[in-house]
């Protein structure tokens, strides 16, 4: 029996990339803001309603960079239920992370926990778009105005998810996206860093380029987050489709919902009003008492059948090592996160994965 990943990435078609690479090859400029670069900037500013963009090399980078780039020092609250970079940025940056818990229904950063958490060392706020779904921009914002914090939005999974018209990516100070081959939209690695001005593209754009202003004025201690040539020339040859992938996730999402309706156990997200999601992921929530075996068990039961799951986030970041001795990481202080992350299984969800196996992994779950 074939194996059904949790994922296959996006690929542009290789007749029209050959072309693009000839033009690189003869162009002999691989790096450092080439024409496929500059045209990819401007490409996803126009798809993504935002006015100033700067690419990067991987998903990483760009939050380390916000960090920097914004002064963030201290303290910074965040979310337990996320993949390990949000806080990893973080602590690159010698900030200490304060975990507070999650929404039940949408997973994100529970506003209502963020004013206990702050303290007079607080700096900022960093919350997670989880799976796409949209954080609650108004109520951070207004905790964020309140105590005078910057606000720096995850939204590695949120590429072109727009609420009541308006992109994601423009709320708070700033945003990053994740283009990871794993991702809605990619580019094999990359990411990129959403700002509010000019003024601050400019200065992110010297941070990522080891801070030079010229060709001998160095203006801060910069990084190297610089996405090269053949990345960009296959971004833009992937922007072409992504509509149609986003449909197909669509499509695929309405299959699972309509196959699980009546699974006793079992939970997943639906679709929030007045919100265009790109169904990145499809977690559902597995009841052992209510389905009959744990989410472990089940995970297991699909492997077997050669159908990979994946449990996303699991374990919570406050768990691992470098974490688990803060006071905010103690598991008291986040239950629901614990809970979450303890029942949640992201099913196989890409623009290629066909109707039978959809079906074939809906009959594993209902066995």
């Amino acid at each position: 029996m074939d194996q059904i990943t949790v994922t296959s990435p996006l690929l542009p078609s290789l007749d029209e990339f050959i072309p693009y690479l000839r033009d690189i090859w003869d162009r002999k400029w691989i790096t450092n803001n080439g024409h496929y670069h500059q045209k990819l900037e401007g490409a996803l500013c126009d798809y993504l309603g935002v006015k100033y963009l700067s690419l990067f090399t991987n998903g990483t980078i760009p939050l380390i960079t916000a960090l920097q780039a914004l002064h963030i020092t201290g303290e910074v609250i965040t979310s337990p239920f996320s993949f390990v970079a949000t806080t990893h940025s973080l602590w690159w940056n010698g900030i200490k992370p304060i975990f507070v818990d999650i929404d039940p229904i949408t997973c994100n950063i529970e506003p209502t926990k963020i004013e206990a958490a702050i303290t007079p060392k607080t700096t900022a706020i960093m919350p997670v778009h989880v799976y796409g779904m949209p954080c609650d921009t108004a109520r951070i914002q207004e905790i964020a105005d309140k105590y005078g914090l910057k606000v720096i939005y995850d939204a590695a999974h949120a590429f072109g998810v727009t609420v009541n018209g308006k992109s994601i990516l423009e709320f708070g100070d700033m945003s990053t996206l994740s283009f990871h081959a794993t991702k809605v939209f990619n580019t094999i690695e990359g990411g990129a860093l959403v700002c509010c001005d000019a003024e601050t593209k400019k200065r992110i754009d010297y941070l990522k380029n080891f801070g030079f202003a010229g060709e001998t004025t160095i203006v801060a201690p910069g990084i190297n987050g610089k996405m090269d040539e053949v990345r960009s020339a296959y971004g833009l040859l992937n922007l072409k489709q992504v509509d149609d992938a986003i449909e197909k996730r669509r499509q695929i999402a309405n299959q699972y919902r309509e196959g699980l309706k009546d699974v006793d156990g079992i939970t997943y997200m639906n679709d929030i009003q007045g919100v265009h999601h790109n169904y990145s992921y499809f977690p559902i929530f597995v009841d052992a008492k209510k389905y009959g075996m744990t989410r472990d068990e089940l995970y297991e039961k699909l492997k077997k059948s050669n159908i990979l799951g994946r449990r996303y986030f699991y374990p919570l970041i406050s768990t691992f090592s470098t974490y688990k001795g803060l006071d905010s990481a103690k598991q008291e202080n986040l239950p629901i996160a614990t809970q979450i992350a303890d029942s949640v299984i992201c099913l196989p969800m890409y623009a290629g994965l066909q109707e039978d196996s959809v079906e074939r992994v809906l009959e594993g779950l209902k066995k």
